[in-house]
């Protein structure tokens, strides 16, 4: 019957001659053929012998030979244990005892369905090629073969499913018997059997898993510290920016300075005009009568003669008191040697005071509008200032005082004129030309509201101060530290005051009921009468009575005066020379 058919390995033969395959044995001892989509249990998987080969007919399958007695299993190995999801056999129930012997192949067995088809010869799975009746099977990757004593799960068959048959316990291992090796991936390949439970994913390598986790940590804490390193980076280079913004630099604030130089200035300059100066000028406090006053004086003398204004010194009157304050600082007692109110001029002395450095005196003559002059003086009582300016002017008719009445307080000055600020305190300070030397004496400002006052009231400087030339002071003092009084050059007239025109009138009457021309004065005797005119003196021109007194107290006694005056509506010239009067 078989003629022509290949044999098969691993079958057996059969009582009528014929071979028969082997079949997977069930717990009762029959056979039966995996059936394609209702199977619900496979078979386990057995060791394959050392050196032997898997039956091509039933890959997956267990091919061993029935006369192979089974290896021993250790009494600590477990049971083979029935697939998950299989229905185990209940608690109690006889169970085969392990090691039981298992029938032999080729004994006889119960009848049983016939294959539908004779083996393949060239072991297709499963005998042949798939039908349409059974898929083909998924391919899957071998598994690695468990440890002995080590059960084989089974996965739960996802749909309806048979009861699986409970499995044979397998023959007792030894305990310390090799694990067989497996060198065919097809040997535990089942296609009927269920899917295999799909193990939860591990990571394959959880150690390097953590060493890349701890650099992506580590890289993440880089980059953070990056980011917190640019902001802080960011802020502080907004403070420096704004510092060096602000201060041209970080740390302490240093601006450029120029280094330490001599103090000593060109002796033309202010600073130098000013140091050579200061020494020889003093501030005067007075006080006397209720009344009490500050101003200027300079040095006129190593015996300590000092000059100044004579309204600086009229309040200490007979009695009172006056004290002097060097630029050093030191103080000393001063007394009056002698004071002329025409000329607003005085002289005091001090005591007992060494190493006094007179002031150089210069001629007011040679002074030229537009000449620099500097100013020294205590303007509210603030010692040591000095000013600057220019001459504005010469020859500047002026009269200051009149306080008490009479007139015998009125000063009359020809003037030199200074923008220099002059302020009340000045009076009696030194007017200084460009070289140090004394050109006049500070007496007088014009005020904001218009009048003249030696003391300047309180208005302050506008630009408009008068000093007396120092040719006419330098006369006047000299006289009062000799004698104590100054004499005044007269022409021997008396003036209407009164008179508007232009020009000196001379008045019809004398002031004191006396004749207006002194009999046998420089007037007298020059042909001048009453009534008559006087346009100018020296040949320029003379406007009011003030006017011509000023000019004619700018001269000394003895100086020879040309004066031109109207009579009868002509013009006249005559000459005289000028008297002196003792009052001072």
């Amino acid at each position: 019957m078989n003629e022509g058919k290949p044999g098969t390995p691993g079958a057996s033969e059969g009582p009528d001659g014929d071979f028969v395959l082997a079949r997977p044995e069930r717990p009762d001892g029959d056979y039966e053929l995996p059936r394609p989509h209702d199977a619900t249990a496979s078979t386990p998987a057995a060791d394959v012998p050392d050196g032997g080969a898997p039956d091509p007919r039933h890959r997956g399958g267990t091919s061993a030979d029935a006369s192979e007695p089974a290896p021993a299993q250790s009494a600590d190995t477990p049971a083979s244990t029935p697939a998950p999801g299989a229905d185990a056999p209940a608690p109690g129930a006889d169970a085969p005892a392990p090691g039981a012997d298992a029938p032999a192949p080729g004994a006889d067995a119960p009848a049983h369905p016939q294959p539908l088809h004779d083996p393949d010869p060239y072991s297709t799975p499963p005998y042949g090629e798939p039908g349409p009746w059974a898929p083909a099977p998924p391919v899957q990757h071998p598994a690695a073969t468990p440890a002995h004593g080590v059960a084989v799960g089974v996965p739960p068959v996802p749909h309806e499913a048979a009861p699986a048959a409970p499995v044979t316990p397998a023959a007792p291992v030894a305990q310390d018997a090799p694990a067989a090796p497996v060198t065919d991936p097809w040997a535990r390949y089942d296609p009927w059997a269920a899917p295999a439970a799909v193990a939860p994913l591990q990571q394959a390598d959880p150690v390097e898993e953590d060493v890349r986790r701890r650099r992506g940590r580590r890289r993440r804490a880089l980059a953070g510290g990056a980011l917190v390193i640019a902001l802080v980076s960011g802020v502080a280079g907004g403070v420096v920016g704004v510092q060096l913004e602000r201060n041209g630099g970080i740390g302490a604030v240093e601006l450029p300075q120029a280094g330490v130089e001599a103090p000593d200035r060109d002796p033309d300059s202010v600073a130098g005009i000013a140091a050579q100066a200061l020494p020889s000028v003093v501030t005067l406090h007075v006080s006397g009568g209720g009344k009490a006053g500050t101003g200027t004086g300079f040095v006129l003398d190593d015996r300590g003669h000092i000059l100044t204004n004579d309204h600086v010194v009229e309040p200490a009157g007979e009695d009172g008191d006056i004290t002097v304050t060097f630029h050093s600082g030191d103080t000393a007692e001063a007394t009056v040697v002698g004071r002329d109110s025409g000329y607003d001029l005085a002289v005091v002395r001090v005591k007992g005071v060494r190493g006094l450095a007179p002031l150089p005196l210069g001629n007011s003559d040679n002074v030229q509008v537009g000449d620099p002059v500097v100013a020294i003086g205590a303007p509210f009582d603030l010692a040591g200032t000095v000013t600057s300016g220019i001459i504005s002017a010469r020859e500047r008719p002026i009269t200051a005082g009149g306080e008490k009445g009479d007139g015998s307080d009125v000063s009359y000055v020809d003037a030199l004129q200074t923008d220099a600020p002059i302020n009340p305190g000045n009076s009696g300070g030194p007017l200084l030309d460009g070289k140090g030397r004394v050109i006049g004496i500070n007496s007088a400002i014009r005020s904001a509201d218009g009048g003249l006052d030696p003391e300047g009231g309180q208005s302050g400087s506008i630009g408009l101060g008068f000093a007396i030339p120092i040719n006419q002071g330098k006369r006047v003092a000299e006289e009062l530290i000799e004698t104590g009084k100054a004499t005044h050059p007269v022409i021997g007239i008396t003036l209407d005051m009164e008179y508007s025109g232009d020009g000196a009138r001379v008045a019809a009457e004398g002031s004191d009921g006396g004749p207006p021309v002194s009999t046998g004065g420089p007037g007298a005797e020059a042909g001048i009468r009453p009534g008559d005119v006087i346009t100018k003196v020296d040949g320029r021109p003379v406007h009011s009575g003030e006017e011509l007194i000023v000019k004619t107290r700018a001269h000394r006694p003895g100086d020879r005066l040309e004066l031109t005056l109207e009579r009868g509506g002509e013009e006249r010239m005559v000459s005289l020379v000028l008297g002196s009067s003792d009052d001072g």
